[in-house]
């Protein structure tokens, strides 16, 4: 009898594992992924064996992420592929579990530590209630040996001082044990809030008349990757050509680590929909039309924070939705971001928190995340190199490597990225009909941490024309820009820059590429070594009335000052203002030579100072209105 029945669970256990094997688990490794600016294409290759037949070929380790539609296999040989089929694989929420259990085995050692110290604080408070209870000396005991007594005394006191001693020594030990409780006791409650860690399997069914040996290709789109555009602008001095250097920040948490790949940065987007827009009707009626007097927004700051516990985020991802610039918070969760002009909307994302949407009204903008799972950002700066998996850390990347890019083929120029030097890797840029993509030629690697990763595009030197320019009516500082001409030839986006000036970071600028003009205007910052002021000679103007109407004289004087060792070539703008009512007259007395622009008022001169030189120039005029009404003239 028992032989029957142990014949009949082997039976069982046999057609379990049957079942279990009822396909062909086939490897496959990640060769080429092209990141797109929302989104990633994976390239996986594999070389199979083709039984004769119909036969399943399950290819796993693969993202759970994936845009199912968008799966394609590829294979060459005599058969048939009859069907493709996706699934989720959760078997690695076994090994998540195994992580925990283990951490909670070292919680569990750290509280047999916490509750041995606190039996020790037992035994030294008995102690020192013992030594109380025999400090009770009673009066009647008039022969009491003085000597004796102070000898105990002193042994009492050294007593309680070394139990003292050795109870804060405890404690202290205790408070040092039940911090290491609480990071074990975060880090679980990470692990417990994340979503899924399983991997999924795309299963190919083909059927062969002969057993054969093909090459088998994998391609699918997953969502959790993107890439963003940030830029290095330097210039020596105003004689100078410009260097840019373009740069891609480079994340991907999408279930599966990509190692020394063919990596493509392309600047296509398929997240944006692909069909042409239609017109509909534009209906006119009675209204009004006004303007808010807002200011453009021109650069947002802000904080990004937890909803948990309130604590700053550091290397959360801050886009401008539907373009390419981009930021990161720094380590105590503040960013900062150029924005394009218009309306514009901020997507806010980190690994462990659900993503936010939130409209730029102001000029910062709080952002709390709501927690969804379990990963910490940072921005870590790598290089391209081939790297093997012995030598390869999911957990730190390509840590200390960093590489530059040479814009053409065949030079031996070393590039800096922030001032580490690095021989030049070469990046072929590719035009497409509706995209560029570049071609990084070394293997590249990046984990699925959601780390952004940093990798050079390119460095070009520009020639660029410089010009000074100010407006002391909304500010005296004296700002330089960079005029580029041909600059489409680049193949810029939209994006962040940062500026040096004469070796010095000066701050950030933005290259907005949607202009459609041919010079692209880059602003250089603020020099100080120009110094202009503007002054109301309070001699000059007045405020007279004659008649039924006041007339209020305006002189302003305009100085500038070249502190500077070189010549300059410097715009000054003002104004005059511009009457919108026939009852005010506006009479334009000085502008040192130069004619105001009659619908705007707007006022160049365009100076050339030599180095330690002066220049100062009036503008005056004078405004006419009737006494009764009120004007405010500036």
């Amino acid at each position: 009898m028992f032989k029957k029945l142990l014949m009949a669970v082997l039976l069982v256990i046999t057609g379990i594992a049957a079942n279990a094997e009822d396909g062909q688990k086939v490897v496959s490794k990640v060769q080429k992924v092209t990141v797109f600016l929302n989104g990633a294409q994976v390239t996986r290759t594999a070389m199979v064996n083709v039984s004769a037949g119909t036969s399943h070929l399950i290819f796993g380790e693969i993202s759970p992420g994936i845009d199912v539609q968008s799966i394609q296999v590829h294979a060459g040989g005599a058969f048939t592929i009859l069907s493709v089929k996706h699934e989720l694989d959760f078997l690695n929420e076994q090994a998540k579990q195994q992580h925990v259990e283990e951490l909670r085995a070292a919680q569990k050692a750290i509280r047999d530590k916490i509750s041995l110290q606190n039996s020790l604080i037992l035994i030294y408070q008995a102690e020192e209630n013992m030594i109380a209870k025999n400090q009770v000396v009673s009066g009647d005991n008039t022969g009491l040996d003085v000597a004796k007594l102070k000898q105990a005394l002193d042994f009492q006191t050294e007593r309680l001082t070394t139990l003292k001693e050795k109870q804060q020594a405890v404690n202290n030990s205790i408070e040092a044990l039940n911090l290491e409780l609480q990071k074990y006791d975060k880090q679980i409650a990470e692990i417990g809030k994340g979503t899924t860690t399983a991997t999924s399997n795309i299963t190919v069914t083909v059927s062969s008349k002969t057993a054969l040996q093909s090459e088998f290709t994998l391609t699918y789109v997953v969502h959790d990757a993107s890439w963003y555009p940030t830029y290095d602008i330097r210039a020596k001095d105003v004689n100078s050509p410009v260097s840019i250097s373009y740069k891609a920040n480079v994340s991907q948490h999408c279930g599966e680590d990509w190692k020394n790949i063919k990596l493509t940065l392309s600047t296509g987007n398929p997240t944006v929909s692909g069909n042409k827009p239609d017109l509909t009707p534009y209906y006119l009626n009675f209204g009004m039309y006004y303007s808010d007097g807002s200011a453009p927004i021109t650069r947002s700051t802000g904080r990004v924070i937890g909803s948990d516990d309130k604590s700053p985020i550091p290397g959360a991802s801050i886009r401008v939705k539907g373009t390419s610039i981009g930021a990161v918070s720094d380590v105590n969760g503040n960013f900062s971001l150029q924005m394009p002009p218009g309306q514009q909307t901020i997507v806010v994302s980190f690994l462990g928190y659900q993503t936010q949407e939130l409209r730029v009204t102001g000029n910062f903008t709080n952002v709390m995340l709501v927690p969804s799972a379990n990963s910490l950002n940072e921005v870590v700066v790598v290089g391209y190199g081939t790297t093997s998996d012995a030598d390869y850390d999911s957990t730190r990347g390509l840590e200390g490597r960093v590489a530059g890019v040479t814009a053409s083929s065949g030079t031996s120029k070393e590039i800096r990225i922030r001032g580490i030097s690095s021989l030049p890797i070469e990046v072929k840029q590719t035009e497409n009909q509706t995209n560029v993509e570049f071609n990084i030629d070394n293997p590249f690697s990046i984990p699925s941490d959601g780390k952004q990763y940093l990798a050079q595009i390119s460095e070009v030197e520009v020639k660029a024309g410089f010009q000074y320019a100010v407006a002391p009516k909304v500010s005296t500082d004296v700002f330089l820009t960079a005029q580029i001409t041909d600059w489409n030839k680049y193949n810029f986006l939209s994006g962040e820059a940062n500026l040096f000036f004469e070796g010095t970071y000066i701050g950030k600028s933005l290259i907005d590429t949607h202009s459609v003009a041919d010079t692209l205007k880059l602003s250089m910052g603020t020099d100080k070594n120009i110094v202009v002021t503007r002054t109301l000679e309070k001699d000059l103007s007045e405020k007279q009335t004659f008649g039924s109407n006041k007339k209020e004289t305006k002189n302003w004087l305009i100085d500038i000052k070249n502190r500077k060792n070189q010549p300059v070539n410097l715009i000054v703008e003002d104004q005059v203002p511009v009457s919108q009512n026939s009852s005010i007259d506006v009479e334009v007395q000085e502008t040192g030579g130069v004619k105001p622009d009659a619908l705007t008022g707007r006022i160049v001169w365009n100076f050339l100072l030599n180095s330690q030189d002066e220049k100062k120039v009036q503008l005056k005029y004078l405004v006419k209105y009737p006494k009764n009404q009120s004007v405010i003239v500036e």
